[in-house]
């Protein structure tokens, strides 16, 4: 998201360009993200800068680098208090990602062809350059390893529906 420019915002949604394996892709975007995005860029144009760039620094005007945007998150984190887990790690940026995948995936309809439709698509807006690379989050929660193992079940038992 870094590497985004204003133009990459379209009516039809946020275009990604050339990613990982070099695919591009367009995003669809909620109401509330474009009328979001829309006041941002109001702010973002007052700005004196000739940076393509969507994000930019408040300081400088410049593209906006990974390690402030990750400082950022972390000073986020401590004003609205949120500690380390018992393990002492914090929340990582990355893991808003993940959390993503793993919600869209517990609210995926339940029938076969639904989830592998569900599936496809989230490969897609993840940005994943094969649908396998998107399984490893089933394995990731409690709660989509018990919805499998059910399923699994009731297929060895002869219902497959």
């Amino acid at each position: 998201m870094l590497s985004l420019h204003c133009d990459d915002i379209t009516p039809d949604g946020l275009v990604i360009r050339e990613t990982k394996f070099k695919k591009s892709r367009l995003i669809p975007l909620h109401e509330s993200v474009t009328q979001a995005l829309d006041s941002y860029l109001a702010l973002r144009l007052r700005r004196a800068t000739t940076d393509p760039h969507l994000f930019v620094s408040h300081r400088g005007g410049g593209r906006l680098h990974y390690d402030i945007v990750a400082t950022t998150f972390r000073e986020v984190l401590n004003a609205a208090g949120i500690s380390a887990r018992p393990d002492g790690s914090l929340p990582r940026l990355h893991g808003l990602r993940h959390r993503f995948a793993v919600n869209a995936l517990q609210t995926c309809p339940d029938s076969r062809d639904r989830v592998t439709r569900h599936m496809l698509a989230l490969s897609t807006y993840l940005g994943h350059a094969r649908v396998e690379s998107t399984y490893w989050y089933l394995e990731s929660t409690p709660l989509l390893m018990t919805d499998i193992a059910e399923v699994s079940e009731l297929f060895m038992k002869g219902d497959a529906s």
